[in-house]
């Protein structure tokens, strides 16, 4: 009996984990839509020069040493390199922690950005800006939001959140991997790539998801009640 009402304790445990997730997923997602829809429609006129001005000012001051400190910058949240990392770090705890939870936390950090940037992409088209973009092979209307800067929350800031919640005394040298979204903001604008607005959006998403993600997926586990 004990068995039983553990069973359903976990299920329900899980039911409403997953609840959560798509509850809070859907409100980002909306949330995304309509800052995009603002700046790229009635708030277009006001928005858009503050940004290509802020794109041109910092265009202007490019060198070569910051052309290629950029680059770098920019290299550590391709898309194949977070998900690849995200996904080495996924296993691996798997394996010393001997518990899914780092696949699930891991999982829908990645799965559920990738699939509101996709979502967003397709809706709301936004030209990159006015100035020679240092990042070659960009899609020219996807410049809401950034991709790069999402993945610099969800896999490296997300993995220092992880690290301090799981491992005891990391909270004292996980701290680097917090400044890797620091890196790779400026980078993203100082090629380019992205809007002010842009960037500031995903900062924002990207943090909130990571915040709910951790909260829901690495909650202590309920003590199961007595039968």
């Amino acid at each position: 009996m004990a068995g039983t009402l553990c069973g359903v304790d976990e299920t329900s445990t899980r039911r409403d984990a997953a609840r959560t997730l798509a509850t809070w997923w859907v409100v980002l997602l909306l949330g995304v839509l309509a800052v995009g829809w603002l700046i790229t429609q009635p708030l277009e006129s006001t928005v858009d020069p503050w940004d290509d001005s802020v794109e041109r000012w910092i265009a202007e001051r490019r060198t070569p040493g910051l052309d290629t400190a950029a680059a770098w910058g920019s290299h550590l949240a391709d898309t194949i390199v977070g998900v690849a990392l995200a996904a080495v770090i996924a296993v691996v705890a798997w394996r010393k922690q001997g518990t899914r939870r780092p696949l699930v936390y891991y999982g829908v950090l990645v799965v559920g950005t990738l699939a509101l940037y996709l979502v967003v992409t397709a809706l709301i088209t936004r030209d990159r800006p006015p100035v020679e973009i240092l990042d070659p092979g960009l899609v020219p209307d996807h410049s809401f939001p950034s991709g790069h800067v999402a993945t610099s929350i969800v896999v490296y800031a997300a993995t220092a959140v992880f690290l301090a919640r799981t491992v005891p005394g990391a909270s004292r040298w996980v701290w680097p991997l917090y400044l890797v979204p620091v890196v790779v903001v400026p980078s993203r604008l100082y090629e380019g790539a992205h809007h002010p607005t842009d960037v500031l959006t995903s900062v924002v998403f990207a943090s909130v998801w990571v915040a709910v993600v951790a909260r829901v997926v690495l909650a202590p586990s309920p003590e199961p009640r007595e039968p």
